[in-house]
């Protein structure tokens, strides 16, 4: 998996040497032939068996399925909101008080709110599908967290068994420009600080994306196991985002190994503390609709899959900077040995630890920030809030993330320190002797 490094010519009077070692910029030092066998007789076996499991998991498509009409297994068309008319809410709204009049109940109440006040009476036209121009009124209440106006682009379900009136309501709005525009100023930024590594972590992110939609979720849906899907696919990622964002060399093929390492890591420790919490993946609606529809996928099995493809974007990134680290400490310093760029590594790496945990932990948080408000109004203990399900998959898959991440430092460390000071440099690559510092004034003091 590792190219030829680069040949400098030999310079008899060493400056060819110490050129060779003064590029920190550029590319890695050329290692030894002997070490470039010893990475490529681990790399290229697991390299290809990547490329048969994807032959052997590759699915046909998605299977098909009857349209539940539920949640995001819905039909649905573009539309354009053409008119929006304000009208008493009294003569458009359907709910009415309870008969007994009693409003004290969550019913009644909404139910006497949505009589009150000025509703919005939206005209849509539907600008997709065979029924491209059909128009339909939506009633939006004053109170509602997302209003209507004119010329507004939004997205609608259809429901062909409904009656007539009723088959088309909006259901979201659409949000492709702004999405888009805002792809277009990530992708400007990436390539105007990064240039050329910058379009080549473009074009892997592109890649990235192609082996989730393409391979890993057509896959998991036709009945594969999950979690060996997730290890197919993520060893894909992994291969295909690193040597194309870094390159063919011995100190990317290090990186592969420490993120490989550790993903194997993440894996058994997924395995057996999701078996042990009895997770099953299955906890909200959506899991429940998946699990409706395609009832032979393992679900604890998919919530393992998403720990490992979640883990592998922060893993790369801490395995590339430690060998990165260790690479360039052996430049600054090549008479310094394995357990001297170890140290040091570790040192860079210990900093890299407190910042990238407590970024994933603050992510999913942030994510589950609408659970733990509802734990919060509830005013549950943190004891019972952490024992439910919901949270302690979040936690299950935020720890075990963790503690492959932080283990991957040391072993990326000590992986690369082991590989770069083992090195012997081929003839032409010998570090060039250090100058004697020169004293000022001139000849020798003679001691007294």
């Amino acid at each position: 998996m590792t190219s030829p490094e680069p040949h400098h010519p030999h310079h008899p009077s060493g400056h060819g040497h110490g050129h060779g070692h003064s590029h920190s910029h550029g590319p890695a030092a050329p290692v030894s032939k002997h070490l470039r066998k010893v990475i490529a007789a681990v790399l290229i076996p697991f390299s290809a068996a990547v490329v048969v499991g994807l032959v052997v998991l590759w699915p046909g498509g998605a299977p098909p399925h009857q349209r539940t009409g539920v949640g995001f297994d819905r039909q649905t068309q573009q539309a354009k909101v053409v008119k929006v008319d304000k009208v008493d809410c009294k003569s458009v709204n359907a709910g009415q008080t309870p008969s007994n009049g009693d409003t004290s109940t969550a019913e009644g109440q909404e139910a006497r709110r949505s009589q009150q006040g000025l509703c919005g009476k939206a005209t849509v036209e539907v600008t997709s599908g065979k029924e491209k121009g059909r128009t339909f009124t939506e009633i939006v209440q004053p109170d509602s967290p997302r209003q209507l106006h004119q010329g507004q682009g939004v997205i609608v379900a259809y429901a062909p068994d409904a009656p007539h009136d009723l088959q088309y309501s909006v259901t979201d709005v659409n949000r492709r420009v702004p999405m888009a525009l805002l792809a277009g100023i990530f992708a400007l930024a990436v390539v105007v600080v990064g240039r050329l590594r910058g379009v080549m972590a473009l074009v892997a992110l592109v890649v990235s994306f192609a082996v989730l939609t393409l391979f890993i979720l057509p896959a998991i849906l036709q009945g594969s196991n999950p979690l060996l899907v997730a290890v197919v696919g993520a060893s894909a990622i992994m291969l295909l985002a690193l040597y194309m964002c870094h390159g063919l060399s011995a100190r990317t093929s290090v990186a592969v190994l420490g993120t490989l390492a550790s993903l194997i890591l993440i894996g058994l420790l997924g395995s057996v503390f999701i078996g042990w919490a009895a997770l099953t993946g299955n906890t909200d609606e959506n899991t429940g609709l998946i699990h409706g529809l395609y009832p032979n996928i393992d679900m604890s099995g998919l919530l393992l899959a998403g720990v490992i493809i979640g883990s592998l974007g922060v893993l790369d990134d801490v395995t590339v900077t430690q060998t990165s680290a260790v690479w360039e400490l052996h430049e600054a310093n090549p008479t310094m040995g394995p357990r001297g760029l170890y140290r040091a590594g570790i040192r860079i790496g210990r900093d890299h630890i407190a910042s990238v945990v407590n970024t994933l932990v603050l992510a999913y948080a942030g994510a589950a920030l609408p659970l733990l408000l509802l734990f919060s109004i509830a005013q549950s203990s943190v004891g019972t809030v952490a024992n439910s399900e919901l949270v302690a998959e979040e936690v299950v898959r935020t720890l075990v993330g963790s503690i492959g991440l932080v283990a991957s430092v040391p072993l990326t460390t000590a992986l690369a320190a082991l590989v770069v000071s083992a090195d012997r440099p081929v003839s032409g690559f010998l570090p060039a002797p250090r100058p004697k510092p020169v004293r000022s004034g001139g000849g020798h003091r003679r001691k007294k």
